[in-house]
């Protein structure tokens, strides 16, 4: 019973975030199965990424400098591949507003399998169901994820609609942003109590802000029947 538990702390929250953000999508054309595909795949990922930080240990000797330089890179790169292989390759991502729905789905799969590991592993140390982890990283990290992917997932949307000399830049623009704010995000928690304040006080709500004007933007200015 205690693993059905741990499943549900671990997987709940990216669901959630999954459904929260295909609800701000008014037209809501996204395909199902690609979201589906992209969450699975999103887990699917977490292994080689786990290979590839890990091997940087006995390298560095700094689990600061794999947190804040390595992670943010690996993890982004990820996730972005994980989309652009599928959905970007295929045509089925066409807008803005389809980039950020299925970049969050990805990376809200790699963040559900990511909370359970941590979740879990909690739970082996301490003995007990860790809740108050769970919460914390249901309201911060899991979205975080989402949130820091978003930035690639609508530069992906852009390069679709955009001459072909000015996709790669906006790719790649995306990815650093997403990058530089994740590795923030990680930065800010190795501070403990006054980096967790900063994290939860500004750095979230300012991406939330950043991701809640583009959606608005696009729902604005867009028309679902124009929408495939």
């Amino acid at each position: 019973m205690d693993l059905t538990y741990l499943v549900v702390l671990g997987f709940a929250p990216a669901l959630f975030w999954v459904w929260f953000f295909y609800m701000r999508d008014r037209c809501r054309s996204e395909s199902p199965t690609w979201m589906l595909w992209l969450f699975i795949l999103g887990m699917v990922a977490i292994p080689p990424v786990a290979l590839i930080e890990g091997a940087f240990d006995p390298l560095v000797h700094s689990t600061v400098f794999i947190s804040v330089i390595v992670a943010p890179i690996v993890e982004e790169l990820a996730k972005f591949l994980v989309v652009y292989l599928t959905v970007y390759r295929n045509h089925a991502l066409t807008d803005p507003m389809d980039g950020i729905i299925y970049s969050t789905t990805a990376a809200l799969g790699f963040a559900a399998l990511e909370n359970f590991f941590y979740v879990f592993g909690a739970y082996q140390e301490l003995l007990v169901l860790p809740f108050e982890l769970s919460i914390v990283r249901a309201l911060l990290s899991v979205p975080a994820h989402a949130l820091n992917s978003s930035m690639w997932g609508y530069s992906l949307g852009q390069a679709v609609v955009v001459p072909h000399e000015a996709k790669r830049p906006i790719i790649l623009q995306g990815l650093l942003v997403a990058m530089f704010f994740h590795a923030l995000f990680n930065l800010l928690l190795t501070f403990n109590e006054p980096g967790f304040a900063v994290t939860a006080l500004v750095l979230v709500p300012l991406m939330w802000l950043i991701v809640s004007k583009r959606i608005n933007a696009m729902l604005v200015r867009k028309f679902c029947v124009l929408r495939r």
